[in-house]
């Protein structure tokens, strides 16, 4: 059975194995109290961060990676549209967007509004960030201005990757979202699949429940 280890971006794994309906478990890691006890954890990701996965003899760390990896071995599946199918090029674009575009750079903005001390909480690094963010979330906003998911017609991982970021920065970035976003998120969020892994991921959901 595949062990996913860790919540916060694990969401994303989670929620691509419910849409998958592949046999997981979810096993929790504590990051605010530290993982320095956690040996498990440790023997699979000895750099501490949060999600990996254990899949038979096969560990991974990434969470984007990590999609790719269970598609690409428990597929096919529409959720990944094949290099010849039209949708592929935006498809793969936003699937990495998601991260590298978007939660990596609001990731050190709710670092600075939430855990920094209270005289640098507005630095030049954040402000940056939030721009970085903000341009790219454009990109996000122009397409769903024509299409009602990121690839075009029909929901895929893409989605699961950019929703991910979408309440990272609504919920803890300090981001107001427009009402394209807005729309967008509760089409995603309306999914069996993403109730499914809310339901699996006790932490997530009561963070959802009190914004920061």
């Amino acid at each position: 059975m595949i062990t996913v280890f860790g919540e916060g971006r694990g969401f994303r794994v989670v929620w691509l194995l419910e849409e998958m309906g592949l046999a997981y478990r979810l096993r929790p890691v504590d990051l605010l109290a530290g993982v320095e006890e956690d040996a498990e954890f440790l023997a699979i990701n000895p750099a501490g961060f949060i999600p990996a996965i254990q899949d038979g003899d096969v560990t991974m760390v990434e969470s984007i990676a990590i999609m790719e990896y269970l598609m690409a071995r428990y597929g096919p599946t529409p959720l990944a549209p094949t290099p010849h199918d039209p949708a592929f090029p935006a498809y793969q674009q936003f699937l990495h967007l998601g991260e590298a575009g978007l939660a990596t750079s609001i990731y050190f903005v709710v670092g600075a509004r939430l855990i920094a001390p209270e005289s640098e909480r507005q630095n030049w690094s954040a402000g940056q960030a939030r721009r970085v963010f903000e341009s790219r979330l454009t990109l996000v906003t122009r397409r769903l201005a024509h299409t009602p998911y990121l690839a075009g017609e029909t929901f895929t991982a893409a989605d699961i990757s950019v929703t991910y970021a979408l309440e990272l920065a609504q919920t803890s970035g300090g981001i107001t979202l427009g009402e394209v976003e807005q729309s967008y998120m509760a089409r995603t969020r309306a999914r069996e699949g993403y109730k499914r892994a809310m339901e699996t991921c006790p932490s997530r959901k009561a963070w959802l429940a009190n914004p920061a």
